[in-house]
């Protein structure tokens, strides 16, 4: 079992076209929890998508995190780290 999330959010900003994917690693084990917390921090940067985008839920668990991922990258429980735009290879890659 995994010890948190890696969570993609559909966030539309000023000035951008359609929303874009913005990427958080939640230390939650449960997924719904993580999900819901991925969501207050996105509201923080803008709104949250109300339908999908280009194929993609506005909320998605992209990834369970492993133990050591979470280790390595050192998630505390119940942190969210806000990982920007870009698919965040460092996080899904480390540890497998």
């Amino acid at each position: 079992m995994g010890s948190g999330w890696m969570i993609g959010v559909m966030v539309e900003l000023a000035g951008e076209p359609k929303p874009l994917r913005h990427f958080f690693a939640v230390g939650h084990e449960d997924r719904a929890k993580a999900e819901w917390t991925a969501i207050d921090r996105a509201m923080l940067i803008g709104g949250v998508a109300v339908s999908p985008v280009g194929g993609l839920e506005p909320v998605h668990a992209i990834s369970e995190l492993t133990p050591q991922i979470v280790k390595s990258l050192a998630l505390k429980p119940g942190e969210v780290r806000a990982l920007g735009w870009k698919w965040p290879r460092r996080w899904i890659a480390v540890g497998r």
